[in-house]
């Protein structure tokens, strides 16, 4: 079937190489339109029913009939040769070449090409995925996702839930999978909504540039942090950042290094005085002792960085310039946040106490970084042990 311009409906085998390919290289559905000169709704539609995975590649299982074979087979029947004949040239059991002619014709009507092709067909008939044949794992995904937890946050968590049982132990790639290819059946279309990433299908990472530095007076280099601080061997050690929605409004993100223990800080303005306002009240009401040193990017956010030192009697320190990787902790759990407070939201009317309720729900999440144990267990146990 071709459209008025003559070009295929849909993408021929060569094309579908090219799409999956460039999709995972992490080019846009735009650029793959493009390259390969089609409209850009046919590559958005083939990715999106595929939910962003790339088909499995089918091949022929070792030990199955192959084409040459079965164009032998032919020749023995149009040949008048008997099953065992043709069973012991090719090395092969009497009852193999039976069942091929068999289910393909009988002796009269059995074609090489055409058993070919239908064994293939057979092959890519659909399979029952895990989750679909064990209802009992399915419906505990389910309520986890309604939790807000991440497809690897279930994994890791029913790994250590159920370690001696596999029928209750599934990959991150499988639920993901399941969520987008609907015709499996296992998870309802809506539980997506709970993602983190509103999308219907997986998309591969692209990695941002990094931001510009600024001019931050006195300011002490990540070089000079104490030696403690970076192996994360124990808690009070911490890093921050601002994290920006719509209408100029923003929130402080604090992360303790040790346990990945998250505190939001409700801000009035991305001015120097309200941030490092606000973030002095906070840190006072911390247990003494439990914050030690702050990690912070290079934003003109922190540039009354000693009058902050001096409130607190914390140090700060400063990442390197583009470099806002050197506070990974930070920049991950602000990925994560992303899932309350998306990009182009306008959260500034939330309160503090709102805040904390986001803050105290991803303290009890489960993180692979921790053995998908959470920071508020991680944190407290830390700080108990330490006297």
């Amino acid at each position: 079937m071709t459209k008025s311009t003559g070009q295929r409906v849909h993408p021929s085998a060569a094309q579908q190489r090219q799409i999956w390919n460039r999709w995972k290289q992490g080019e846009r559905i735009a650029e793959i339109a493009m390259a390969l000169k089609r409209p850009v709704p046919s590559i958005q539609t083939w990715i999106g029913k595929a939910g962003g995975f790339a088909p499995r590649e089918c091949r022929r299982a070792p030990g199955a009939l192959m084409l040459r074979e079965r164009e032998e087979i032919s020749r023995g029947l149009s040949m008048g040769e008997s099953i065992r004949l043709i069973a012991t040239r090719l090395s092969r059991s009497p009852s193999t070449v039976s069942r091929e002619i068999q289910r393909n014709g009988g002796r009269c009507r059995y074609r090489a090409i055409s058993a070919d092709e239908a064994a293939w067909h057979r092959a890519k008939r659909p399979q029952c995925c895990h989750l679909q044949r064990h209802p009992a794992l399915a419906l505990e995904v389910a309520v986890k996702l309604r939790l807000c937890w991440s497809p690897e946050q279930i994994s890791g968590w029913l790994k250590r839930q159920f370690p001696e049982d596999r029928e209750m132990n599934v990959s991150h790639e499988t639920i993901y999978r399941t969520l987008f290819v609907q015709a499996r059946g296992a998870l309802k279309k809506e539980l997506t909504a709970y993602l983190r990433e509103h999308t219907r299908m997986r998309r591969p990472r692209v990695q941002s540039p990094p931001p510009g530095p600024y001019r931050i007076k006195d300011l002490v280099s990540i070089s000079e942090r104490p030696p403690e601080a970076n192996d994360r061997a124990v808690p009070g050690h911490w890093e921050g950042d601002l994290l920006f929605g719509t209408l100029n409004c923003q929130v402080a993100t604090l992360v303790e290094r040790h346990s990945r223990y998250l505190i939001l800080v409700k801000v009035d303005g991305k001015d120097t005085n309200s941030v490092v306002a606000a973030l002095s009240r906070q840190v006072k009401r911390l247990p003494a002792g439990l914050m030690k040193t702050l990690t912070w990017d290079r934003g003109s956010e922190m540039a009354a960085h000693r009058k902050f030192s001096i409130a607190t009697d914390v140090d700060v320190y400063f990442c390197d310039p583009q470099s806002p990787w050197q506070r990974g902790s930070n920049e991950n759990t602000n990925r994560l946040l992303r899932q309350y407070l998306p990009k182009g939201k306008d959260f500034s009317h939330l309160t503090q106490a709102q805040f904390d309720r986001i803050a105290n729900e991803m303290n009890g999440r489960p993180r692979q970084t921790l053995g998908f144990a959470n920071p508020a267990e991680v944190l407290w146990q830390a700080v108990a042990s330490t006297g």
